[in-house]
């Protein structure tokens, strides 16, 4: 005689990316998932993101290696659907103010020595490898890495709901500030603010820059480095540009629907934060970010803000991603990252292995919560 395991439940606090792509690759494994957002869906750092997908310049080896393995899942899912306008693969281009031309040729040199795709350009030679651009925004040189892409992830998250749901996964939206409940040092499943419970074999903590303030009244300590920064979502605009672009005074990439997205960090002192904990920034800042833009697009079209979000961008304090189990509440995980576009579908793919098999993954040894202690 044999006899079938019972399903594993699995309850996921956040409704951002890794909550998401966890949540469908649990489902895809055989679990049964409950995902939890505190508002709606996307509704924080998902929503506000430049979600460029790359591996540019220098950082540790294990961190190279597992964003390398996310784009590589992303070109797998652009490969499916290359008409998707909101998953394209246009390369990226960045440049430092004037005066840093010995810095650039170092970041290319570096980037050849890994075997990333990095291309030195002078300002006449932009045209011939991505269309769209001003050369005379660009003060010395710039670096093209071709294999570069973007992702609107809230179109990304809607993409993923739907197989969530296919799959037979359970929503719970709007549960305000939920928390893990823990009975013998064990994450037993998760509470409401409404103190409504729900019982789990595992949890995952998947909310951003609020994660280490979830698992902190389980005795630990992440330490959290997140700043506030904006997204801004122009107008629709006539444009030929395909790159993202990262320069001293704006990052741009291209939107669905003919929009730009606009970021920076020079603005982030204009930035107040209220009692209510909403923000609010001068219209005439976000006016400056949409002309700062409009400098590097060619033929400087006039760009006009649609819509901003101004919120913390997720960044644990030593800069490296945080994922897997936490050594002092076994079955509670933690995903926070800086890089939740790129990691997006490789972490969700991974921790949902771990989560379900007890099996760690060596691509994620050196980014566990343990660390800290």
């Amino acid at each position: 005689m044999s006899s079938t395991p019972s399903t594993k439940r699995i309850a996921i606090i956040g409704g951002g990316i890794l909550g998401v792509s966890t949540a469908v690759h649990l489902l895809r494994d055989g679990a049964s998932v409950i995902l939890l957002t505190e508002h709606g869906l996307a509704s924080e750092a998902t929503g506000r993101s430049l979600s460029w997908l790359n591996s540019a310049g220098e950082r540790s080896t294990p961190y190279h290696q597992l964003r390398i393995a996310g784009v590589d899942r992303y070109r797998t899912l652009f490969a499916a659907d290359p008409g998707r306008d909101w998953l394209q693969f246009g390369g990226g281009l960045m440049w430092n103010p004037a005066g840093q031309e010995a810095a650039m040729e170092a970041r290319h040199g570096y980037e050849k020595s890994i075997g990333y795709d990095s291309k030195l350009l002078a300002p006449g030679e932009i045209s011939s490898s991505t269309p769209g651009i001003d050369p005379d925004a660009v003060p010395e040189n710039a670096i093209f890495n071709p294999g570069e892409g973007w992702v609107s992830l809230p179109d990304l998250v809607d993409f993923l709901m739907e197989e969530f749901h296919a799959l037979g996964g359970e929503l719970v939206l709007s549960a305000g500030k939920v928390s893990v409940t823990v009975d013998g040092g064990r994450a037993t499943g998760v509470e409401t603010a409404a103190g409504e419970t729900y019982e789990a074999d595992a949890v995952l903590v998947a909310c951003g820059a609020a994660t280490p303030a979830v698992v902190a009244p389980l005795g630990v300590e992440i330490p959290n480095g997140s700043p506030v920064s904006m997204l801004v979502l122009t107008k629709p605009v006539e444009h030929e540009l395909k790159a993202v672009l990262n320069t001293p005074r704006a990052a741009v990439r291209p939107n669905p629907g003919n929009t730009l997205a606009l970021d920076h960090d020079w603005y982030e002192g204009h930035i107040a934060e209220h009692a209510d904990g909403s923000f609010s920034i001068p219209d005439d800042v976000v006016q400056e970010l949409a002309d700062e833009a409009s400098k590097l697009i060619a033929g400087n079209p006039d760009l006009k803000p649609a819509s901003w979000k101004i919120g913390y961008k997720p960044i644990p304090g030593d800069g490296e991603p945080v994922l897997g189990e936490l050594g002092q509440v076994p079955g509670c995980f933690v995903a926070f990252t800086h890089s939740g576009a790129t990691l997006g579908l490789i972490a969700g793919e991974l921790l949902a292995g771990e989560i379900m098999t007890g099996t760690k993954h060596p691509m994620l040894a050196t980014f566990r919560p343990g660390r800290f202690s």
